[in-house]
């Protein structure tokens, strides 16, 4: 006999109202999620380098860093602030100090004989007022007048002195005193514990032994920079360069300034990087690789390895034609121009290492697309668990 198949009751196959409002919610939902734009931190690539090749003001030149760009990129001029590396060679100074106009010299005069024009009775020595040299660079002495001093050692002044008092006391012996004035001594001035003035008692202190003096740079200042002011005209360094380069460490002069301040140059990082901020160049020369790690790298679960740009903006008289190809040469194509470096194959690894940070550049870690399918899941799957709560209800 035929099988008897019984019908399944009418609530098994025929939709209840409460399920249709059930399902409609959920399809309402995965409707609404479909036409939002998604929660994200940063551009696409895509999104970033779209308006390429657009004409001035708005579009921009882009370039992809690689080994082959690189040698090219080398010719291009600096932006921003550049790191200043004019500065004065070191020259051996001498091993004395030198006179000069407004230095004190104390002198007295040893006499042995009895009846001395310069000492009392019972007397063998008289000890002269301290003089001041004159701006003329001379002191003045009883009974000889004026005489000149500046330019010369104080052991080669004393024996010139003498020589003078010899000539009215054959036996007289002349002791000298030197006190290096303002025009004998250098300035230190800021970024170091104890600023201050310096007086040159001899003529080999240089740049790092003035710092030493001081108590050393602060140990918060980023960079330290050297600017040194002599004779109107300014020298400028920074210490790494300084203490890496002896033949660098200037000797100083008397009126030298030397002044301490911090690097003033930043880069910006923005986008799927570990922090979006503001950074200061720790060193003069920073690569692409060492600003990332600087801005706490990139985000694993959001950034687009393959689209870490440099933001960069040329002055206009910097910009040059492309050839009829359309690459530069020599100098960039375009005031705004976007660097390209892809971070998954060593020839980019390698050419981050060696691309070179400018002052004012942003670095932009791009999203990655993954990051956003992931976040369309996760959506669904609460849009989902929602449903399946409200059809559990």
């Amino acid at each position: 006999m035929p099988a008897k198949v019984s019908p399944r009751p009418a609530s098994a196959t025929a939709p209840t109202p409460r399920s249709f409002t059930r399902r409609g919610a959920g399809v309402v939902l995965v409707a609404a999620l479909a036409g939002c734009t998604l929660p994200r931190g940063a551009a696409l690539r895509s999104e970033v380098l779209a308006g390429a090749g657009a004409p001035a003001p708005a579009g921009f030149a882009v370039h992809r860093v690689g080994r082959a760009f690189l040698p090219e990129l080398a010719s291009w001029p600096a932006t921003g602030a550049a790191p200043a590396h004019d500065w004065i060679a070191h020259r051996p100074g001498p091993a004395s100090a030198t006179i000069a106009a407004g230095d004190r010299l104390s002198l007295v005069v040893w006499d042995p004989e009895e009846n001395s024009l310069l000492s009392a009775p019972g007397q063998k020595m008289v000890d002269l007022r301290a003089a001041q040299v004159s701006p003329e660079g001379t002191i003045f002495a009883p009974y000889l007048g004026e005489i000149a001093v500046a330019g010369r050692s104080p052991e080669a002044a004393r024996a010139h002195i003498q020589t003078y008092f010899e000539q009215i006391v054959p036996s007289a012996q002349v002791q000298l005193e030197h006190q290096p004035g303002r025009g004998n001594s250098v300035d230190l001035v800021g970024g170091v514990a104890s600023p201050g003035s310096v007086p040159l008692t001899d003529g080999r202190l240089t740049v790092l032994g003035l710092l030493a003096q001081g108590g050393g740079v602060r140990a918060n200042i980023a960079n330290p920079q050297l600017r040194l002011i002599r004779g109107g005209r300014v020298w400028r360094t920074s210490l790494d360069r300084l203490a890496e380069d002896p033949s660098l460490d200037t000797t100083l002069r008397g009126g030298d300034k030397l002044i301490v301040e911090e690097d003033t140059r930043r880069f910006l990082a923005l986008g799927a990087t570990g922090r979006e901020t503001e950074v200061a160049f720790p060193r003069d020369r920073l690569s692409a690789l060492e600003a990332v790690s600087l801005s706490g790298g990139v985000n694993d679960s959001r950034a687009n390895l393959k689209g870490l740009l440099v933001l960069r903006e040329y002055p206009p008289e910097a910009v040059v034609s492309p050839d009829p190809e359309g690459r530069p040469q020599g100098g960039p194509t375009a005031p705004r121009t976007v660097f390209v470096l892809d971070l998954t194959n060593a020839d980019g690894l390698f050419s981050a290492g060696r691309f070179a940070i400018h002052d004012g550049d942003v670095i932009l870690a791009t999203e990655s697309a993954v990051s956003n399918v992931r976040t369309v899941f996760g959506l669904i799957g609460n849009v989902f668990g929602i449903t399946n709560q409200i059809s559990n209800d």
